[in-house]
């Protein structure tokens, strides 16, 4: 039940780190998307380890293998089976942490959760987890492309070193030119040398990814409980480390005035327009027709490579030193699993809004 995701396009994942894979299975898909399967292992591809200096050393080529729903190159409506097969699984780099529990980590709450957990890289509780996410997004943002509907993010900050401008004055062009996600160089260049020492240090650190949505049409969200920015709250707290959600103005400005950050209609060549868009394209719950954009806080990782004091499963004291391969920074990583996430959300209220009103 909790690992199913979206109402009318439903995922379904399964698998864990050191499992033989991971998988899902997408219900309530479109039929006739034409599936471009470069396309959607590029996308796998800005989420594997390995990419770059700045992430964990794990090597794994993410080929998703597609089982059903697909038929000459045409989504069918039928369920979307896949799997992602693991293949540069070092177990035993895990063996010390056993009977110890890391730190900030899920390892303590699923022990006492479920009885049973298993200590290979978090099992279930890893964000290796995220890629059938991005497999059931790529898919999604291919169908959401033929109704012009954009999505785009991007690291905005990390640590201490963010960007202080609108996203409409960044050229989205330069996200993909540089390791950390970032459309502005100098702040990326910054930022790379940044996690680069933290790296070195066997420390982690955290920061936010900024997303903006183009082409939502007017009317995305239900009332009460099914409020878009909820939904995509919702979504973006459930991919690992993140610790906050802001959409619009959040809690920027919060020393304005009520006439300072209202959007004031205005007549535009015959139709409505929006003077200003600090809503950040939802009002009431309900999608404006204007750019939705938000930002996504990760905090650092939890696994760090220094010494740590923790306690056994059996409550003795004891210190830790995690071995293995892990990321100093997840950002860079997360910024395709937040588009991933977003464009579910989107489609699945297109779905929605498409079986509900004429």
């Amino acid at each position: 039940m909790f690992n199913s995701f979206g109402n009318i396009l439903r995922l379904t994942s399964f698998g864990e780190s050191h499992g033989k894979g991971i998988g899902g299975v997408i219900d309530g898909f479109p039929a006739g998307i034409t599936i471009d399967e470069e396309f959607i292992q590029n996308e796998l591809d800005r989420r594997k380890p390995g990419q770059s200096r700045l992430t964990t050393a794990r090597k794994e080529s993410d080929k998703v293998e597609f089982l059903s729903g697909i038929f000459e190159g045409k989504t069918t409506g039928c369920p979307i089976g896949f799997i992602v097969w693991n293949t540069n699984q070092h177990s035993n780099d895990y063996n010390n942490l056993k009977e110890v529990f890391r730190p900030s980590h899920a390892d303590f709450t699923y022990h006492n959760k479920y009885g049973v957990r298993d200590h290979r890289g978090g099992g279930r509780s890893s964000a290796r987890e995220t890629v059938s996410r991005v497999v059931a997004g790529s898919l999604a943002k291919l169908a959401l492309k033929q109704l012009g509907i954009e999505i785009t993010a991007y690291t905005s900050q990390v640590g201490p070193i963010k960007l202080d401008k609108s996203y409409s004055e960044y050229d989205f062009s330069e996200i993909e030119k540089n390791d950390v996600r970032c459309p502005d160089p100098q702040k990326a260049e910054e930022m790379d040398a940044l996690i680069y020492k933290i790296k070195g240090e066997g420390n982690t650190i955290g920061g936010t990814v900024s997303c903006v949505v183009k082409g939502t049409p007017i009317g995305l969200g239900e009332p009460v409980f099914g409020k878009l920015h909820a939904a995509l709250g919702n979504a973006m707290l459930s991919i690992n480390a993140v610790k906050g959600f802001e959409y619009g103005q959040g809690f920027r400005n919060l020393e304005q005035t009520g006439k300072e950050q209202n959007d004031i209609f205005f007549e535009n060549q015959g139709k409505i327009d929006f003077k200003s868009n600090n809503s950040g394209g939802i009002q009431g719950g309900i999608s404006n027709g204007q750019d939705i954009y938000f930002r996504v806080a990760f905090k650092p990782v939890a696994t760090i490579l220094m010494e740590q004091e923790t306690v056994t499963v059996e409550g003795k004291d004891t210190v830790l030193k995690a071995r293995g391969r892990h990321d100093s920074c997840v950002l860079p990583r997360a910024v395709p699993i937040v588009e991933a996430m977003t464009a579910l959300t989107i489609l699945d209220f297109y779905l929605i809004n498409k079986t509900t009103y004429l």
